[in-house]
């Protein structure tokens, strides 16, 4: 078996950015650029108005009469040219003229039919935007890695920019196995249970924005395995497997990947949930075979499928294992020498354990915002002692 900081590290050694293409930048969202972004413009491409106000001419009297001589909207193309104690109404926006000093905020104007006065001092470049204030033309606007937001596309967009190149995101199979399982909704025979896993999974990649997902459902036989896994791991980047990876009578999916060929990275962390992990490739085909047990399956996909689905996708924000530490709640006997992950709930107050470890149990895991993490050498925990823990999306 393999520690669980060697699996992690394996995992990244061996995923690679997948194939770079270009997309309309309002599909861009969640998407990582393959390519730094220079902008085509200044922005502000002119001296802009930062408020709703009065662009002055300043003298360098002590008068704080200006004449009014015309107005600016945003949009206009107009720039007048004013003279020593002019002034134009101007809105937020709009083009400063070359020949204004500065703006003030109409609050601090009165008006008297053409004239106006300044209630207080005025210094140059008061509430204007300079042009290029917030980037020069060919300048840096966004590196090569940039995992683009809202605000991210908002800002390309109001440099011009209407297509953007970007990593693919994964093409995803998720492989239920288990003759146990039966279909949310229908009938429960004696000796069945709903299956969970693959809605849960399905859902997990939704939720951090890996949308292109297929699921499958294979028997507990050699024939349908070998035949479902084929196909999955032809069409897909990424083939994700729950059950089956054990060494029980019925679990076919060991013995199948040797048959077809996939290599063989690790199996087996020495961790608690998720001991029979297994990751391994085929061509450009990453495969990851997860425990059954649902919370098992969970644990797993968080801890070691996630950061590489993150990689791929050419994120260079791949979260770290447990770099967060925070004070515990709750005590807790560590039992046995492997690593684990507990389900557990943070708040400002510190961290607090969930009770219902087990592998096959989901109702801690739909409330908890963390796993607490205890590597292999850390012993039990005690309340006030501080603890490992990985954030999780939700």
């Amino acid at each position: 078996m393999i520690k669980v900081e060697g699996a992690r590290q394996l995992i990244f050694d061996h995923t690679e950015y997948l194939e770079k293409y270009r997309i309309n930048l309002s599909k861009g969202i969640t998407y990582c650029l393959a390519e730094d972004i220079f902008s085509p413009i200044s922005m502000p491409p002119f001296r802009q108005s930062a408020m709703d106000g009065y662009a002055l001419n300043l003298t360098k009297s002590s008068t704080r009469s200006y004449s009014l001589v015309g107005e600016i909207k945003a949009g206009d193309n107009y720039n007048p040219e004013l003279k020593k104690g002019q002034a134009v109404r101007i809105f937020t926006g709009a083009p400063v003229p070359d020949s204004a000093h500065a703006v003030v905020m109409q609050e601090k104007v009165s008006t008297n039919g053409e004239t106006i006065t300044i209630d207080g001092p005025v210094a140059e470049r008061d509430n204007i935007r300079p042009v290029g204030e917030q980037i020069q033309k060919g300048g840096l606007a966004l590196e090569k890695g940039t995992k683009l937001n809202a605000a991210a596309i908002g800002y390309l967009a109001s440099l011009g920019i209407s297509e953007i190149e970007v990593y693919k995101k994964p093409r995803i199979a998720v492989v239920i196995t288990g003759d146990e399982l039966t279909k949310a909704g229908g009938n429960l025979d004696y000796g069945k249970i709903y299956e969970s896993n693959g809605i849960m999974l399905a859902s997990a990649l939704n939720g951090i924005h890996f949308t292109d997902v297929s699921t499958f459902r294979v028997a507990d036989d050699y024939q349908s395995t070998y035949k479902v896994l084929d196909q999955a791991i032809s069409e897909h980047d990424v083939v994700i497997i729950t059950g089956g990876i054990s060494v029980g009578d019925y679990d076919y999916v060991g013995s199948v990947l040797q048959d077809l060929s996939v290599e063989q990275i690790f199996y087996k962390v020495r961790q608690k949930p998720g001991k029979p992990l297994f990751f391994g490739k085929k061509g450009n085909t990453y495969i990851f075979a997860l425990p059954g047990n649902p919370a098992a399956a969970l644990s797993c996909f968080y801890v070691y499928v996630w950061p590489a689905l993150q990689k791929m996708s050419g994120d260079p924000a791949i979260p770290h294992l447990a770099s967060t530490m925070v004070k515990s709640n709750s005590n807790y006997i560590k039992k046995g020498d492997r690593a684990q992950f507990l389900k557990a709930i943070l708040n400002e107050n510190g961290v607090t354990i969930l009770k219902s470890q087990g592998s096959a149990m989901l109702q801690t895991f739909a409330l908890a915002n963390v796993l607490v993490y205890l590597p292999e050498e850390h012993g039990d925990i005690h309340i006030g002692d501080t603890v490992q823990i990985i954030p999780l999306p939700n």
